[in-house]
């Protein structure tokens, strides 16, 4: 499996660009993601551009979910900041796995029955960054949300009735 998924983080690291672009022209339009239907281009490019640069560290790391948490909580907390749903969050997370699968079939790298099963597995392990992914981001979209609304509470001071007489 080794060196078909070196073929394919070779491929998406090689291509991002041409990759984030196809994934961009698909998120500019769906309607899923309408956060991304007016954000300018270059910065809605870079996203994808962070993840599919970084794939690779994910991809060969002995401990992948450790790599994947300091990755991702970042980009959740870019992505909160930026007030982006968290359902269009993950939803664009799925649709870059699509856009990397797809340029890499495009690119016919994965030819005989062998390699068509060795890039099966390859994909198994991709699928599994991703769920790495999405569960670290929804869970950090959590905890920030959680922060957000305990200073609110704060900034509340909501008097109760004993207390408004004194």
């Amino acid at each position: 499996m080794t060196s078909y998924a070196t073929k394919l983080i070779e491929i998406t690291e090689a291509n991002a660009e041409t990759i984030a672009q196809q994934w961009y022209n698909n998120v500019k339009l769906n309607p899923r993601t309408p956060a991304y239907h007016t954000m300018p281009e270059e910065e809605a490019k870079r996203q994808a551009m962070y993840f599919f640069k970084n794939f690779g560290k994910l991809f060969f790391t002995d401990k992948p979910f450790e790599e994947a948490q300091a990755l991702f909580s970042r980009f959740a907390e870019d992505r909160y900041r930026q007030r982006i749903p968290l359902a269009e969050v993950i939803y664009t997370l799925t649709l870059m796995r699509r856009h990397m699968w797809l340029y890499s079939s495009s690119q016919a790298v994965f030819i005989t029955a062998v390699e068509h099963h060795q890039a099966a597995e390859s994909q198994s392990r991709t699928i599994l960054m991703f769920d790495y992914a999405i569960y670290i981001i929804a869970q950090k979209y959590e905890e920030l949300l959680k922060n957000e609304m305990e200073e609110k509470m704060k900034g509340l001071k909501i008097k109760t009735p004993l207390s408004f007489w004194k």
